[in-house]
């Protein structure tokens, strides 16, 4: 009661306006789509849809988990809070891979072929496979009676909490560690050839060298902060919970460490058009132009 809401309020009230000005900023811009700019398209409609489910989140936790909006609410907002999640990842790492083909091989015939056509394929793709992988969420949340009040369990009744564990981790493993894996395995690459420094030695070619490495930072940096965390103690919480005969106080303890991350998961819906888009010169030179588009 004390955490949660006001962390979702902050979220709620930056990250609403935030990516519906990224993606206004987008769907208005006079130049054709880039790849990236696909990707942060999509990256900020999956963090909108989360800020929507915001609100009823707030008041249960303000109520002292108490969700009285009924069990098909309760399994699409825990839908969207996990959906948002390893879509956020999934396109954070398509961005990734992106930069790392325009820095490494910015002429090979199969990269300068891949075009904005390709990367709606790519997003399609991924809103699939989010779908598909989260789905199972839907299904295994659900309400129940607890101290006298309903309450929405956010991974699976307690008497279900054997047959969430295959699933939970297996959602760990490919929603988040292969993804991370690869955005590393991008990054690592990306920072040798850098290094190197064995391209074009202009300006232009420094600028360029110089803008990858720091977006390479800002992405691993938005990883740690919210992603690991969050995977860390939750797969900790399921391995517990899944044992027989924990204490109860043992048990409360790892449900409060993962409640306590489930912020920074959340905060990503914030970090994302801050550090995706708003570092990026033409949004700054251009803030009056959307406005005046927004208002018109």
């Amino acid at each position: 009661r004390l955490l949660l809401p006001p962390v979702y309020s902050v979220v709620l009230a930056a990250g609403l306006p935030l990516n519906a000005c990224v993606i206004a900023q987008i769907c208005t811009s006079r130049r054709p789509l880039t790849r990236t700019a696909v990707y942060t398209l999509n990256l900020a409609l999956a963090d909108l849809l989360y800020a929507c489910s915001l609100p009823l989140l707030i008041y249960n936790y303000a109520q002292g988990d108490h969700w009285p909006f009924g069990d098909l609410t309760c399994r699409l907002v825990r839908f969207l809070f996990y959906a948002n999640l390893h879509g956020s990842i999934l396109f954070l790492t398509c961005i990734s891979f992106q930069r790392y083909l325009g820095i490494c091989h910015p002429l090979a015939p199969w990269h300068k072929r891949g075009g904005r056509r390709t990367a709606w394929v790519v997003c399609g793709a991924v809103w699939l496979a989010v779908t598909t992988q989260c789905l199972p969420t839907a299904l295994f949340a659900a309400t129940g009676i607890q101290r006298n009040r309903t309450v929405c369990y956010d991974l699976s009744p307690p008497a279900l909490a054997t047959h969430y564990m295959p699933y939970g981790m297996a959602l760990t493993v490919i929603g988040f560690l292969l993804p991370f894996a690869a955005l590393l395995a991008c990054y690592c690459r990306l920072a040798y050839r850098l290094c190197r420094q064995d391209g074009p030695a202009g300006p232009v070619a420094r600028e360029r060298r110089s803008k990858a490495a720091r977006m390479a930072v800002v992405v691993a940096a938005a990883f740690a902060i919210s992603f690991l965390p969050f995977h860390v103690t939750k797969t900790a919480y399921l391995a517990v919970r899944s044992t027989p005969g924990v204490p109860c106080p043992v048990l409360e303890a790892f449900a409060a460490a993962y409640k306590v991350t489930r912020p920074f998961a959340s905060a990503n819906s914030v970090l994302d058009p801050i550090l995706f888009y708003f570092t990026q010169k033409k949004f700054r030179r251009r803030p009056h132009e959307l406005l005046q588009k927004l208002t018109a």
